[in-house]
């Protein structure tokens, strides 16, 4: 975040002077309170600064790279999924190359009759399966699939950085956002780089 020369003078008043009312920082600037008011609200919403009623504002000694990092601590998988792109795990490689390309992902999730997650198939699997002398439209996807337990999972609930760091761990694209269900686990996102990325994008953006 940028700061104004106003908003860096204000800083440094409550630095040297906090706790300190907003008036008598308006009084050092020889300013209004009313001028003030934006840019106390600016600096307290950022973080630089706290207030407390009747005792004024003090400095909370953070850098902007501070409070990035403590907004990155608090964002959850369910803020930046996106939704899932699944295919059962009877349908053919060459469907399954064929839905990869027409959804534009990376990976994609396997699930039973039942709807629950039983693989994961990545770009490596399908073009590791094309490199065979098979028919790839005889080929059912649980042949090749990345099965339980190896795969990587998260939940709604899960920090992001949690899952950021099982992507960067396991060298994997995506992760499937599950649900515990009494017979498996229903896939209801993904989670990928480039969530991820957006994220962080994002948060740099508004503060």
């Amino acid at each position: 975040m940028e700061l104004s020369h106003r908003q860096e003078q204000i800083i440094e008043i409550v630095k040297e002077n906090g706790p300190i009312t907003g008036e008598n920082i308006a009084e050092r600037l020889n300013l209004t309170r009313a001028t003030l008011r934006p840019d106390l609200a600016i600096l307290t919403m950022a973080g630089f600064l706290d207030a407390r009623p009747r005792v004024g504002y003090f400095y909370t000694g953070k850098t902007g790279s501070e409070l990035i990092s403590e907004q990155l601590k608090k964002l959850r998988v369910r803020d930046q999924h996106s939704v899932p792109v699944v295919v059962n795990d009877k349908v053919s490689v060459y469907d399954a190359i064929t839905t990869m390309f027409l959804e534009d992902v990376g990976t994609l999730f396997v699930v039973n009759k039942q709807s629950m997650l039983v693989g994961v198939l990545s770009r490596k699997d399908l073009l590791r399966a094309t490199m065979g002398n098979q028919e790839l439209s005889e080929v059912p996807v649980h042949i090749i699939m990345t099965r339980t337990p190896k795969i990587k999972i998260c939940y709604k609930d899960d920090l992001l950085v949690d899952a950021a760091t099982k992507l960067i761990e396991n060298q994997i694209d995506a992760l499937p956002v599950v649900i515990d269900r009494d017979d498996g686990q229903e896939v209801v996102g993904r989670l990928t780089k480039t969530n991820i990325t957006k994220a962080f994008v994002d948060l740099v953006r508004k503060e």
